[in-house]
């Protein structure tokens, strides 16, 4: 029997969904459908543990290829366990369910798990007719689904800690343990008004991972200082959401950018900082500016809804991102971040990035 989360199951019903949709809609940055962008959706491509399996069309049929057997079923039926999989998932309060009847529906065309092989980047590859170009691209998409928990667009780390120097003080022992030593949900924060309050002052150093620092840089020299920014404001204050935290650092811009034509510096950095994470960029590997075999993401949306962001279409794609995601605190004892630490005659201290979408 096949069991899995809400997301694993989103990837079925997202096959389910297009396949009876027979287009793709894109979205705009506020996750409603540009109604002058939809693409029809020439076939389907999912690859399965025994190979990848295509779907394609002929007349109310769906023709399913990739093993021995050619299957032939109405469009009809995928319309129907659709919806079917909707309501499920929908109402399910369990974390993992299993679906005998869409497990059945989905062993009648030999799928039998939830997940795209894993050696494969993209959850689904489909190809379109783009009217404007009259050309059939095969495009990648990771799938993210609004009706489970809410996805991380960059997983926290050691990797992803931003270190500062504290000046202007130096402090006893007794008060690096007093501080250290402060706890609640905002203790982060907490500390960091101690420290102040101590006429302490936060000045990025480096990232502690060289990797990840370098990977900010070949994006945008200036990039790790941006973040250091963004980071330092998120911990220090009720923002989170990253458009609002890049609004409030373009108003105070600290780093002093020249703003009498008022260039979108920092959003525009930001923008290309999200895109690249979506499209391969890890704070553990180098990254080289290359996309992976993923060009972007489908969106199923609590209503059921699919949206398509592409690199394809950049500017939707890079405000889909900028517009959906928010910083968030992960585990400090885990990643090793928010304490006072003394090295090679410095004080320190280290704040983390980790990046979620908005539900």
């Amino acid at each position: 029997m096949i069991t899995g989360n809400k997301g694993e199951w989103s990837e079925i019903y997202t096959l389910f969904k297009l396949i009876a949709d027979k287009k793709l809609y894109a979205g705009d940055s506020d996750l409603n459908k540009i109604e002058n962008l939809i693409f029809p959706i020439i076939k389907i491509l999912r690859a399965e543990s025994d190979g990848t399996y295509e779907y394609f069309y002929h007349n109310n049929l769906v023709i399913i290829t990739g093993s021995e057997e050619k299957f032939k079923i109405p469009i009809i039926q995928f319309q129907e366990q659709a919806s079917t999989l909707l309501t499920a998932l929908k109402t399910s309060t369990n974390t993992t369910f299993s679906l005998p009847q869409i497990e059945s529906f989905l062993n009648s065309f030999n799928c039998h798990s939830l997940k795209a092989r894993s050696s494969v980047k993209s959850d689904i590859r489909i190809v379109i007719h783009d009217q404007r170009t009259g050309t059939n691209p095969e495009l990648g998409f990771s799938i993210k689904s609004q009706l489970g928990s809410a996805s991380t667009l960059l997983n926290a780390g050691k990797t992803t800690n931003f270190i500062f120097n504290i000046e202007n003080t130096t402090f006893k022992d007794i008060e690096i343990e007093e501080i250290n030593s402060i706890g609640g949900r905002s203790k982060i924060k907490d500390r960091i008004e101690k420290i102040i309050e101590k006429s302490g002052k936060l000045t990025f150093t480096k990232t502690e991972s060289s990797v990840f620092g370098n990977n900010l840089v070949i994006i945008d020299s200036l990039l790790p200082n941006i973040l250091s920014k963004i980071i330092y404001r998120f911990f220090c204050s009720k923002l989170s959401n990253v458009k609002d935290l890049v609004t409030e650092i373009t108003e105070s811009n600290p780093l002093e950018y020249d703003s009498e034509t008022n260039h979108p510096f920092y959003t525009y950095k930001i923008k290309r900082f999200l895109a690249d994470i979506a499209l391969g960029m890890m704070p553990s590997k180098v990254w080289t500016g290359e996309f992976d075999a993923t060009g972007g993401y489908l969106v199923v949306k609590e209503d059921g809804d699919i949206l398509c962001y592409h690199i394809y279409n950049k500017n939707e794609f890079e405000d889909y991102l900028f517009n959906n995601t928010k910083l968030e605190t992960a585990s400090s004892s885990k990643h090793h971040f928010g304490k006072i630490y003394n090295e090679n005659g410095k004080t320190f201290f280290k704040l983390n990035l980790q990046i979620r979408f908005i539900k």
